[in-house]
């Protein structure tokens, strides 16, 4: 049930793009005017649990109202006043429908506002680059996920739990299919390719055993192959057959996972925004870009492909003021803010 005190912004949405690294809240009135806003850490229950999560997601929350001039923990004077009419919250670790379930539960707990709706972070890329919540996203940041949506209410998405959910790319899975490559060139089991020099030689070292054995021993840190993406991304520049090979097989991803969205949505025949976002799309790599670009005109002519470049925040905003039905001239106050 939502709560019955009228909100310390009348109509307003609380706004929470969530993700693995950082966190950003925008509280926002009816009219689209950002009133507060704040960044704090990442957002991953898995490691913490739900509560200890949500609890960090509070403090970002109090900071964007005491911003706002509004007291902090979602009251005015802790008598459970809620800061906005509606909470967006797009999560990381909002993978499954049930996850969203027990985020939404947990986030609505805090009473922030009369109403609460948790979805994928992936959502709030997708709202960003669109006009109107219509389309379908695909994120190929660390990792790779793709949802779409339509006005009625319908979408699509996949679980995107990684290869136990059928899941391959992103800079994760670019950086690893690379050293996988480079190994076998050096060790001859595979075919030649420039990656075999030019991924140790990112790290100063003179060969792949000597990187295998950085990374196997920890004197390279492993998150640091997520450096390898543009060693990848540069070897290829330079015309080696192997690197153009796994950026082919990052575009049939990206394209087979939007082609797939497109068809649950029944607009595989309609003129679609086909939004690209993620640090690996933000790159907009010219090989890679090209690559999906002519696939994905092959198998659905109608979609249009665009990097995404607002603030994923700015998505679940506009899902906000989807759900209390803002007017358009709000919609478009909100985008300003953030243009």
């Amino acid at each position: 049930m939502g709560l019955t005190l009228e909100p310390l912004v009348p109509g307003g949405v609380l706004a929470i793009d969530a993700g693995n690294s950082k966190t950003d809240v925008a509280l926002v009135a009816a009219d689209g005017t950002v009133l507060g806003a704040a960044r704090g850490g990442g957002f991953q229950p898995p490691v913490v649990g739900v509560e200890a999560a949500v609890g960090s997601l509070a403090r970002i929350v109090a900071r964007a109202a005491a911003q706002a001039g509004l007291a902090a923990e979602g009251s005015a004077a802790g008598d459970g006043t809620p800061l906005a009419e509606h909470t967006s919250a797009c999560l990381a670790n909002a993978d499954l429908p049930v996850e969203e379930r027990q985020l939404e539960a947990a986030v609505h707990a805090r009473g922030w506002a009369r109403t609460t709706r948790v979805a994928n972070d992936t959502f709030a890329i997708l709202r960003a680059g669109v006009d109107e919540p219509r389309g379908v996203a695909v994120v190929c940041g660390a990792g790779i996920n793709c949802v779409g949506m339509l006005p009625d209410g319908r979408t699509a998405r996949f679980p995107a739990l990684g290869r136990i959910s059928g899941d391959w790319g992103g800079g994760y899975g670019l950086a690893e299919e690379a050293l996988w490559y480079a190994a076998r060139a050096e060790d001859g089991r595979g075919g030649p390719t420039a990656l075999a020099s030019t991924l140790p030689g990112h790290f100063g070292l003179p060969s792949m055993s000597a990187l295998i054995e950085a990374l196997h021993l920890h004197t390279i840190p492993g998150t640091r192959t997520y450096e390898l993406t543009p060693v990848l991304f540069a070897t290829a520049d330079a015309g080696d057959p192997v690197a153009r090979t796994i950026l082919d097989r990052q575009a049939e991803e990206i394209v087979a996972l939007a082609v797939v969205a497109l068809g649950r949505l029944d607009l595989l025949e309609e003129e679609t925004d086909v939004v690209l976002g993620g640090g690996v799309m933000a790159a907009r790599h010219p090989y890679l870009m090209d690559a999906l670009t002519a696939r994905l005109a092959s198998r659905a002519p109608k979609a249009r492909p665009r990097v995404v470049t607002a603030p994923p925040v700015l998505g679940a905003a506009l899902l906000g003021l989807d759900r209390v039905t803002a007017p358009p001239a709000a919609h478009a106050a909100l985008r300003a803010h953030y243009a």
